[in-house]
Order: C-alpha cells, then sequence, then structure tokens
C-alpha cells in the first residue's frame, strides 16, 4: 500500500488503525484528522514514512502510537502534545530521528517510552522529567547516551529502565536513588560502566538488576543487602 485514501475521513468511529509494514507508505492524509475516536495507531516498520501530518493532533483520543523500525523517520511534529490520552509512544529501531520536540513534556498521561537503538537520538530533552505518568523507559541499545540527566528523578513512578546496551555511558546520576518506585533496572553490556553510585540501595522496590556483560565493572556496593525486593 503506498498511500491511504483521503475518503478515510468517513470513518469517524474508527478505533484501531493497523498499518504495519506497509512498507511503501510514504505519508498519512491530512483527512485522518476526522478520526477522532482512534485509539491505537500502529505504523511499525512503516520504513518509507519520513514525517508525520500535522492534523495527528486532532487524534485526542489516541492512547497508543507505534513508530517502531520507520527508518526514515527524520521528526515528530511539535504538536505531538496534543495527544494529551497518548500512554505509549514505540520508536524503536534505527530511524533518522535526532531530536524529540520538547513539546513531549505535555504528554502527562504516557506511561510507557520506546526509544531503543534510536542510534541518532543526540540527546533526551530535559523537559523528559515533566512525563510524571512514565511506568516504562526504554533506552537501550541508545549508543550515544553518554549520561543520564539528573532531572531523571523526577520519574518517581518509573517502574521499569532499561540501558542495556548503551556503550557510551559511564555513570548513574546519584540522584537515582529518587526512583522508589524502580522494580527493574537492566545495564547489561555497559561496557563503560566502572561502579553504581552508593544511593542505589535506597531502591528498595527493586526486584532484578541485570548487570551482565558489565565487564569494567569492578565492585559492587557494600550496602547491596539493603535492595530486600531484589
Amino acid at each position: 500500500m503506498k498511500e491511504l485514501p483521503t475518503s478515510i475521513d468517513k470513518l469517524t468511529r474508527l478505533q484501531n488503525l493497523d498499518l504495519s509494514r506497509c512498507s511503501k507508505l510514504k505519508e498519512l492524509p491530512t483527512s485522518i484528522d476526522k478520526s477522532t475516536g482512534l485509539q491505537n495507531l500502529y505504523l511499525l516498520g512503516c520504513s518509507e514514512l519520513k514525517e508525520l501530518t500535522t492534523s495527528i493532533d486532532k487524534l485526542t483520543s489516541l492512547e497508543n502510537l507505534n513508530l517502531s523500525c520507520c527508518s526514515k523517520l527524520k521528526e515528530l511534529p511539535t504538536c505531538i502534545n496534543k495527544l494529551t490520552a497518548l500512554r505509549s509512544l514505540n520508536l524503536l529501531g534505527r530511524s533518522e530521528l535526532k531530536e524529540l520536540p520538547t513539546s513531549i513534556d505535555k504528554l502527562i498521561t504516557l506511561q510507557s517510552l520506546n526509544l531503543s537503538e534510536c542510534s541518532q537520538l543526540k540527546e533526551l530533552p530535559t523537559s523528559i522529567d515533566k512525563l510524571i505518568g512514565l511506568q516504562t523507559l526504554d533506552l537501550s541499545w541508545y549508543s550515544q547516551l553518554k549520561e543520564l540527566p539528573t532531572s531523571l528523578d523526577k520519574l518517581t513512578t518509573l517502574q521499569s529502565l532499561n540501558l542495556s546496551g548503551c556503550l557510551e555511558l559511564k555513570e548513574l546520576p546519584t540522584s537515582i536513588n529518587k526512583l522508589t518506585c524502580l522494580q527493574n533496572l537492566y545495564l547489561s553490556r555497559c561496557f563503560e560502566l566502572k561502579e553504581l553510585p552508593t544511593s542505589i540501595d535506597k531502591l528498595t522496590s527493586l526486584q532484578k538488576l541485570d548487570l551482565s556483560w558489565c565487564s569494567h565493572l569492578k565492585v559492587l556496593f557494600t550496602s547491596i543487602d539493603k535492595l530486600i525486593g531484589l
């Protein structure tokens, strides 16, 4: 499929639209803004898709947006902040996305953000700390990530943080101890990580800590016995 018919605007009760692996699809019609009841939009593997139409801001019922493996996607529209019902945003894959719009901070209902393998992404916006409902953050194989923003400690509802394969990551901020709801912390293949901050012993909700293949990690903190949920 190369394009959607503009007559899609007649489907005003449409709740789910799955266009996964429509590898020739280059754009969405602006008339998609009439599908105001749309809750799930799947564009996984739409490898020719370069951008999203700005009319997407009318999809105020949208809960799940999957853009994984959209390898030519260059940017997200700033109007994404109008998707006030969005719970899951999946950007997994080697896209050309170099930055996230700062307006992402308005997505306070967002529970899951997947940026795995976003190798062109230079840095996380500091405004990410406004995503106060975030429960899952996947930054695995984010090759340019050298450090986590200290403001990450504002994500006090975060339950899962995946940093596996962050090859340039050398340390975790001491403020990680503020993530008191964190249950899963994945650090596998963080080859430059030499030590963990002692403040990590405050993560008493932690159930899983993956340090496999952390070849430069010399010692574990002595207070590891305080992680009573591990």
